[in-house]
C-alpha cells in the first residue's frame, strides 16, 4: 500500500467516524472550519522543518509527488485524519459526561493524593 492510499483511507475512516460512527458531525461546524486553518499552518512548520531537513523522508514511489513547504501532501491528509478522530471522540466523551476531573462548580470533596 502506498503513502498516499493510506492517507485517502486515513480521511475517509476520520470522516466515517465523525459522520456515521459517533454522529458528532464536526464536519459540519463552523468552529471546526475555523479553528482547522491553525493546526495546517503548525502542521505545515513542523513537517516544513522535519522534511526540509531530511530528518524524515519519503520514497518517491510511495507519494504522488506533490509537495508543500517539503512535505508530501498525503502529510496534511494523515494531519486532517489525526484531527477529527481526535477531536471527534473528544466531543462524543463530553456529550456522555466521561471527564477525568469533576466540572467547575462541582462541590464534591477530591482526594488529594
Amino acid at each position: 500500500m502506498t503513502y498516499t492510499t493510506a492517507a485517502v483511507l486515513g480521511v475517509v475512516g476520520a470522516v466515517l467516524v465523525d459522520l456515521v460512527v459517533l454522529r458528532t458531525r464536526l464536519l459540519g461546524r463552523a468552529v471546526f472550519w475555523a479553528a482547522y486553518p491553525i493546526i495546517v499552518f503548525f502542521q505545515l512548520l513542523s513537517n516544513g522543518i522535519l522534511t526540509g531537513r531530511n530528518i524524515v523522508r519519503y520514497d518517491p514511489d510511495a507519494i504522488i509527488g506533490l509537495r508543500l513547504v517539503h512535505a508530501p501532501v498525503e502529510d496534511l491528509l494523515f494531519g486532517f485524519a489525526l484531527v477529527l478522530t481526535t477531536l471527534s471522540v473528544w466531543v462524543w466523551l463530553g456529550r456522555r459526561g466521561v471527564q477525568r476531573t469533576p466540572r467547575a462548580g462541582d462541590r464534591r470533596p477530591r482526594n488529594r493524593f
